[in-house]
């Protein structure tokens, strides 16, 4: 098979950091068009376009080796999942498969691409140049990544029936606490009591922290999240200006793999659950980055800081 074509542009390629596999001539690219797994005994391909889920997994090895592997889900069940193992720079090529899923006729800058996929802040130099440097690459990946691969942002258009700001007017202050403390507060002791130990263990701290009342109620505030890419070896070091929305693209699928159970239970009953009290969409990795921003669309990181 030839990848690419000459009508393709190639944006990535690699291969498995696994001995056997490397063998039997097992290697992947990604290209403006389809991802694409080849080895001696056969090819697989998924364009973008039927791209749905991409699963990210460590395993014990992976961390020692910096590595991870990723499994991408058709949007058709008919269609096997495509495999990518043992490969670097996973998490950064994870966003960028879902990105371009969403909108597979998305103009890329190969060059940002590369940056975003090989930039390593454990590997960061020390001297002001060479630290000046890679603030311009992450600045540059993450405009190509999240705003650059859709042209100019659309402004936010809130529902008429949205629960903080109809029509993008927000609601006073005492109806805000209104609806918090008759729609989300029972809705939140039972939903979030089945993981917290109990309703009774589930209070307007537990989503808003223990200084909510000082910080006027503002989100997020829930504990950090993810663990360890964000503060090992993210995007975040030199990114404070990263807000909710591209937090969600570019970390949404991220969990430690001893807290996959956790994370399906938040990713599939509470982040769902919350769009719904708000009457806003919860955050689809199979629509583009510029449609959840629109929308308001909810996702982990609208509660769940980084640092």
């Amino acid at each position: 098979m030839d990848v690419p074509l000459p009508w393709e542009r190639l944006l990535w390629s690699g291969r498995p950091l696994r001995p056997l596999r490397r063998l039997v001539g097992e290697r992947y690219m990604l290209t403006d068009f389809r991802l694409v797994s080849i080895a001696r005994n056969g090819t697989s391909e998924l364009a973008l376009s039927d791209v749905g889920e991409v699963q990210r997994t460590e395993s014990a090895v992976d961390r020692l080796l910096g590595t991870s592997t990723l499994t991408i889900h058709a949007r058709r069940r008919a269609i096997a999942p495509l495999v990518l193992t043992a490969i670097r720079s996973g998490a950064q090529l994870a966003a960028l498969i879902e990105l371009l899923g969403g909108d597979p006729r998305a103009s890329l800058d190969h060059e940002a691409v590369r940056a975003a996929l090989s930039w390593d802040p454990r590997q960061r130099a020390s001297g002001a140049p060479e630290a000046l440097a890679s603030i311009l690459v992450v600045v540059l990946a993450v405009f190509a990544v999240a705003i650059g691969l859709h042209g100019t942002a659309t402004p936010i258009a809130h529902a008429p029936d949205d629960a903080i700001a109809p029509n993008g007017m927000k609601r006073s202050r005492a109806e805000i606490i209104r609806f918090m403390e008759r729609d989300v507060m029972p809705w939140a002791r039972e939903t979030l009591g089945r993981i917290k130990g109990g309703p009774d263990r589930v209070t307007c701290e537990t989503c808003h922290g223990r200084d909510g009342q000082a910080r006027d109620w503002r989100m997020p505030a829930v504990a950090a999240l993810p663990l360890p890419d964000v503060k090992e070896r993210g995007w975040e070091i030199y990114s404070g200006s990263m807000d909710s929305q591209m937090r969600n693209a570019i970390y949404g699928y991220v969990a430690d793999s001893e807290k996959q159970t956790k994370a399906a239970y938040m990713r599939e009953i509470v982040v769902p659950g919350m769009a719904r009290l708000l009457h806003r969409p919860a955050y689809d990795f199979t629509n583009t980055y510029d449609f959840n921003r629109s929308h308001d669309a909810i996702g982990c990181y609208h509660c769940h800081r980084v640092k």
